[in-house]
């Protein structure tokens, strides 16, 4: 069974930086694609980013395009979301995501119904 964890929330200014890291267990890392989601208080959770599984190919939401920057490590079984220039509309539970489908389209990515394995979530507030 895959299991993912999250770590490294916490507590920052606007315009600071965090990285979130998510690891991997269960099943052969490689395999899977994986995503980040982040859930604000009394909304939906939201599409952030995904990244491929040779980790060549990422797609982000707009609002954070040149501010994060997913990456994973295969030989770690970990993927990371590097944040930059944090705002307080970036306050959230962020969440990564895991499936290993062979087909999917980029609109799929970007579906929670896509993802059959979900972390905990880690609490990311950006204080103004």
């Amino acid at each position: 069974q895959v299991q993912l964890v999250e770590s490294g929330g916490g507590l920052v200014q606007t315009g600071g930086s965090l990285r979130l890291s998510c690891e991997f267990s269960g099943r052969t890392f490689s395999l899977y694609t994986v995503a980040w989601f982040r859930q604000a208080p009394g909304e939906e959770r939201k599409f952030v980013g995904v990244i491929g599984r040779s980790g060549l190919v990422t797609r982000y939401e707009d609002a954070v395009k040149g501010r994060f920057t997913i990456s994973r490590d295969n030989s770690k079984n970990t993927i990371y979301l590097q944040m930059h220039g944090l705002k307080p509309e970036d306050t959230a539970v962020y969440y990564c995501a895991a499936h290993d489908r062979t087909q999917f389209t980029d609109e799929e990515s970007s579906f929670r119904r896509t993802y059959g394995f979900w972390g905990q979530g880690t609490q990311v507030t950006v204080s103004s």
